[in-house]
């Protein structure tokens, strides 16, 4: 009978010990809220801020910048963005320089909808607001922390 309690308590105190990095391994689910604003004319060129909430607690202040080319031409203001991160594995692995590659057109009431690329993290961004654009355009995405 003992040495099933001890056998028991081991098996218990292995699992705890292997779980913690099992779930540390494991993804966080992120949302980025945003505004930005910018102007395209062959060159584009956006900035703005937004806040980072993630399913660990983490949360932060981002400044963003969007700069790119192409053939497109405008200028819009986004003023309820929202984003949504996969395959982080840390809220720290939310910011950085992503890849951005766009086809656009619009008047009046403005939207955008992208996805963006950094190695293994995807952000898929959807916003509307108001101005007007046309165009095809690439380039970055920059998320600073505060």
């Amino acid at each position: 009978m003992r040495n099933t309690h001890a056998m028991y308590l081991s098996a218990v105190l292995m699992a705890a010990a292997f779980a913690a990095p099992a779930q540390a391994a494991g993804n966080v689910d992120c949302e980025l809220h945003y505004q930005l604003s910018g102007w395209s004319a062959f060159y584009k060129t956006a900035s703005g801020s937004g806040t980072v909430s993630c399913d660990d607690g983490s949360r932060f202040g981002v400044s963003i910048q969007a700069k790119g080319g192409g053939l497109t031409f405008g200028r819009t203001r986004i003023t309820d963005g929202r984003g949504r991160f996969s395959g982080a594995t840390s809220a720290s692995a939310i910011t950085g320089t992503y890849a951005a590659a766009e086809a656009h057109a619009g008047a009046g009431r403005a939207g955008n909808a992208q996805v963006l690329t950094k190695g293994n993290v995807s952000l898929a961004l959807a916003g509307s607001g108001e101005g007007w654009s046309l165009g095809v355009g690439f380039g970055k995405f920059v998320l600073t922390r505060n």
